[in-house]
């Protein structure tokens, strides 16, 4: 199994659940940019779209969309317990989860990663805009629980930590929501997030 990752972005997530998963895969980085990869392959024979991430199956077979993947990855190994049963209540809040993430938080963040970034009036309606999705998920982690689904850690986790990370690198601050600072700061503890992160060269030293 290969993963094709671009360094801090929404293949983090990907990367965090195959530690969690403990499972042997390789990893590619991707210049989205350019549309290559680390050995010098079009990108797009891998995913047309050209987008990370992508998963190259045993069989050859290429699955993209990060939300989609994490789901596929929870599913074929149930022992892990990074996805609730199928057709249970619980299902339905993780699908919930990773569609607010992916439709909304994630999306929102876009313009200050555009070139030229976003400057004066712009910049602060993207940063109030990121600020109103980002406090959604404070009144879920507000009422006492370490994860979105409670006590157990799931692949939404693994997604939200990986977009609320990104106020690290576009100066958006978390002061103002400290369930969700603290919850970036108990996910960045996990062992398999720490191995994703020192894997793509974003773990600090001490």
């Amino acid at each position: 199994m290969k993963l094709y990752y671009k360094t801090g972005a929404c293949s983090l997530a990907t990367h965090i659940v195959l530690h969690e998963l403990d499972l042997p895969f390789q990893v590619e980085s991707v210049d989205t940019a350019a549309g290559t990869t680390q050995s010098g392959r079009d990108f797009r024979e891998i995913n047309p779209d050209g987008y990370v991430p992508a998963i190259e199956l045993p069989d050859g077979d290429v699955l993209t969309e990060g939300a989609a993947i994490l789901q596929y990855l929870a599913d074929r190994h149930p022992e892990a317990s990074l996805a609730p049963a199928p057709v249970s209540r619980e299902r339905t809040q993780l699908h919930r989860h990773l569609n607010f993430i992916s439709a909304e938080l994630h999306k929102s963040f876009s313009p200050l990663f555009a070139k030229p970034a976003p400057e004066g009036a712009a910049r602060d309606a993207a940063v109030e805009k990121i600020g109103g999705k980002i406090a959604h998920f404070e009144r879920i982690l507000a009422d006492d629980r370490p994860y979105l689904l409670g006590e157990t850690f799931s692949v939404a986790d693994a997604y939200l930590f990986t977009v609320l990370n990104w106020t690290n690198f576009t100066g958006v601050s978390l002061d103002g929501y400290p369930h969700a600072k603290a919850f970036v700061a108990r996910v960045a503890e996990r062992p398999a997030t720490r191995a994703a992160l020192a894997a793509e060269g974003l773990l600090k030293a001490a």
